[in-house]
C-alpha cells in the first residue's frame, strides 16, 4: 500500500465524523440553554425585586 492509497482512505473515510457533528450540535444547543436560562433568572429576580413591580406592589399588599 503506497501511501498516496494510503491518504486517499484517510480523506474518504467519514467514520466518526457523524458523531463530532452530533457532539458539536450537543456542545452548541448546550450553550444556548445555559445562556438562556441566565437571562430567565436575571428576569425573574429583577421581577422580585425592583421595588416598581406590580408583582411585588401585589405581594406586598
Amino acid at each position: 500500500m503506497t501511501m498516496k492509497n494510503l491518504l486517499q482512505q484517510f480523506i474518504q473515510d467519514e467514520t466518526g465524523a457523524t458523531a463530532i457533528e452530533y457532539g458539536l450540535i450537543v456542545a452548541v444547543l448546550s450553550l444556548a440553554i445555559v445562556g438562556g436560562v441566565g437571562r430567565a433568572m436575571d428576569a425573574l429576580q429583577w421581577l422580585f425585586s425592583d421595588n416598581n413591580s406590580r408583582l411585588v406592589q401585589a405581594f406586598s399588599h
